[in-house]
């Protein structure tokens, strides 16, 4: 009875928000597995599909001038065709191959012992109070490193707080917020940006011949949004997450109180030692010579979407977990011969499996989607009605994020969405004297809000599987909740920022205002 009695009042002390959220999680978590989610959305699109696709709904795309129709999944032909892509569809969901690809080198740095015994050998250094301060602003900058930064880094942020003391799902959601929500804030160009460009300059010269940016069109805002992002999130995480969760009691520990043996400093200094030299090795074979290896062969720049350190990224990321996993575990003993390294990848590919099975129904479904043509429909509709409400100026801009918020709940890739958005709304931005720049900028912080908390998002599976790692009764509700005030803060204070840039005309990358004036 005491028990039940403090309980209670412990409930009774939750703020109104954490409440909220508690109900939020608690809804959530009495959704059916994943698995079985994305089995019933496979059943709802074949629904859906076959009654708009005997309608015969159709759309223009903006960009091709074709018309698209909605397909009856559930035509004898489209269900022919299912029955013989079903392993064509788990084989080419991308995500998948980058998951793998990346654990096998981070397995081998985990199993060896070296991820820990880095942690050991640093957490203490980081002030407890300075911690999620840290993780935030490594997170906003892990997106450089594109997808490989959204597998690796939330799982090592939980292994930061653990390290410290505190409770991991604390450090994993925060990393999961920081590189997700902040992909399109950062200090340096990435492809995300080469990739973004690409499609906002042809959809300019629709309307202007002589329109001309290119990927750093966006520089000075993103580098004005890392800092406030990053101050942000800081807050977000200190006074609304972490309040949620007490003291960890889960089996997953990590003793930083130990001292580090002889040979496990030794070991990390080789490994040190390695990655060092496999850092200098990327840097010659991007510089040397009139055509670097790493560099784009046509243009010679390193960061084209064609240039294989941008197209390899995932492979040598995976390498540089792996190369000092390897060496540390051979200087500590955990490694003697080929077999044991096979065997560290086998475990840590191991860890993978409720992740590949969740996978395999999420391929299906966003093949299907795909298939049905909805995803077009939905976002060619929803730029219609925007460009016919009427609105104008900062309330115009907002309800385009708003609406790139809502369509990255049902299409989870940022070009794909671009491709078919551009067309749209930059020649109509620019009709009212806005630069591509700005519609642009919109559109990503739009792309960014939603990614956490869409089940659709590729991300969102391993995510969950890490979360299960210290909470067995975790479920997508427990991720949503807990996503929910960094999407808000973010869309609020992100878009109110953007609207400034706007307002008072502040540059948004090198030469580049937000007003625009056709020639």
């Amino acid at each position: 009875m005491q028990q039940q009695e403090y309980v209670e009042k412990q409930i009774e002390k939750k703020s109104f928000s954490d409440k909220i959220l508690s109900s939020i999680e608690t809804v959530g978590n009495k959704l059916p597995d994943p698995v079985t989610m994305f089995v019933g959305l496979c059943a709802i699109i074949l629904v859906v599909s076959y009654f708009v696709g005997t309608r015969g709904v159709t759309v223009v795309h903006p960009g091709t001038g074709e018309t698209v129709t909605a397909v009856n999944l559930l035509s004898f032909e489209q269900l022919q065709n299912l029955l013989g892509s079903i392993v064509s569809n788990f084989q080419g969901f991308a995500p998948l191959g980058l998951v793998l690809v990346t654990m096998i080198g981070a397995g081998v740095c985990d199993k060896s012992g070296l991820m820990v015994t880095t942690i050991k050998a640093s957490v203490a250094k980081i002030p407890k109070e300075r911690v999620t301060l840290v993780v935030m602003t490594i997170g906003m900058l892990a997106n450089i490193a594109s997808d490989a930064g959204t597998i690796l880094f939330p799982p090592l942020a939980a292994l930061v707080y653990l390290g410290v003391g505190r409770h991991p799902l604390i450090g994993l959601f925060s990393g999961y917020a920081a590189v997700c929500l902040g992909f399109a804030a950062n200090i340096m160009i990435s492809v995300n940006d080469i990739l973004a460009a690409s499609f906002t300059v042809p959809a300019a010269q629709m309307l202007d011949a002589s329109y001309d940016a290119n990927a750093t069109m966006n520089l000075i805002f993103m580098i004005a949004s890392t800092f406030v992002l990053i101050g942000l999130s800081t807050w977000v995480t200190e006074k609304i997450i972490a309040p949620r969760f007490g003291k960890y009691e889960g089996n997953a520990q990590l003793d930083v109180d130990q001292n580090i043996t002889k040979e496990e400093s030794a070991g990390l200094k080789k490994a040190g030692i390695a990655l060092l030299i496999y850092i200098a090795a990327i840097v010659a074979l991007s510089v040397v010579g009139e055509k670097p290896f790493l560099a784009d062969p046509e243009t010679g720049a390193l960061l084209s979407s064609n240039a294989p350190l941008m197209k390899g990224m995932v492979p040598l990321t995976a390498l540089a977990f792996f190369i000092p996993g390897l060496v540390y575990g051979k200087a500590v003993g955990m490694i003697k011969t080929d077999k044991d390294v096979v065997k560290l990848m086998g475990e840590a590919m191991s860890d993978m499996g409720g992740y590949i099975i969740l996978a395999f129904v999420a391929s299906q479904f966003l093949q299907l989607f795909t298939n049905s043509n909805l995803g077009i429909i939905i976002a060619v509709k929803g730029g219609e009605f925007l460009e016919n409400a009427g609105i104008g100026g900062p309330a115009l801009l907002i309800g385009f994020i708003i609406l790139s918020c809502f369509i990255n709940l049902f299409i989870g890739s940022a070009s794909a969405k671009w491709a078919i958005l551009a067309p749209i709304f930059v020649p109509m931005f620019m009709m009212v004297g806005y630069n591509p720049a700005l519609t642009q900028m919109a559109y990503r912080i739009g792309d960014c809000i939603t990614n956490p908390l869409s089940p659709l998002f590729p991300y969102f599976p391993i995510i969950l599987a890490f979360t299960r790692k210290y909470d067995e009764e975790a479920g997508m509700g427990t991720i949503i909740a807990n996503m929910i005030p960094y999407s808000i803060t973010f869309l609020i204070v992100w878009t109110l920022l953007l609207v400034l840039f706007m307002v008072f005309n502040i540059p948004l990358g090198p030469g580049i205002l937000p007003s625009y004036s056709l020639h």
